[in-house]
């Protein structure tokens, strides 16, 4: 694997920049909570040891400690932070990944309910192969799946959902995320003093940073709107702190 040099300890921050896998019990062996039918915290072997956790309840898909622990560190080596493929996460970055899964898993289940924005599955493979390529050699992209508890077939699953939600925010959102030259021209000659070097010189450079302010913001409202109409049931501990 890639040395990290000098990597930044995974922060809640650093992921929200921008599933169904229940294979460690049988699923007639997730206790259920009394009358509510939703799963328990924990789930645990005929021994009683705890093999895993519910986190969440997302429009009544469960979302599992293990589940997010990888898609998590699926995110933070992406973001360049490959540390986070072998150190434990810390609360705060489990925090950070949570609400990424959640805005992941609320985009594709409304795309689902108007069967729309179906995945490209090159488009998917290409994801995969660029992952791949983040690690210095087959044999430590094959070592952080293991040590994940994860394969192949688990990661194409989480990239294919963040590439179709990706799909699905940028269809609802570049159409709006539009400046105008006026509107550049404007910001240029309330900030003149920060651009020397001349309006012609900067122009294409301040369109690009208006447009990314915008359709920053125009994200951050969808989602907002999106979440404020999703049942979402938060279980673990850690996952009730980080409601807002």
């Amino acid at each position: 694997m890639k040395e990290a040099k000098a990597t930044p300890r995974p922060r809640r921050a650093m992921i929200l920049g921008w599933a169904g896998w229940l294979t460690l019990v049988p699923v007639a062996a997730m206790a259920q909570a009394p009358g509510t039918g939703v799963p328990e915290a924990a789930f645990e072997e005929p021994e009683g040891r705890i093999v895993d956790q519910v986190v969440a309840v997302i429009e009544g898909q469960v979302l599992t400690r293990s589940e997010l622990e990888f898609e998590t560190r699926v995110a933070f080596v992406q973001q360049g932070a490959l540390q986070a493929a072998v150190e434990p996460l810390d609360e705060e970055a489990l925090k950070g990944g949570l609400e990424l899964a959640i805005n992941l898993r609320l985009q594709v289940l409304s795309a689902d309910r108007l069967e729309a924005f179906p995945t490209e599955q090159a488009e998917v493979e290409a994801r995969v192969e660029k992952f791949r390529r983040l690690f210095d050699s087959e044999e430590a992209f094959q070592d952080f799946l293991a040590r994940s508890g994860a394969d192949l077939k688990l990661l194409t699953e989480v990239l294919g959902r963040r590439v179709r939600a990706e799909r699905i925010l940028d269809s609802r959102i570049r159409p709006r995320a539009q400046v105008s030259e006026a509107e550049v021209s404007r910001y240029f000659q309330q900030h003149a003093s920060e651009y020397p070097e001349g309006y012609a010189a900067v122009k294409v450079q301040l369109q690009n940073k208006l447009k990314r302010e915008l359709y920053d913001k125009l994200t951050a409202e969808d989602l907002a709107q999106l979440r404020a109409s999703a049942q979402v049931r938060r279980v673990a501990p850690f996952a009730r702190e980080a409601r807002r």
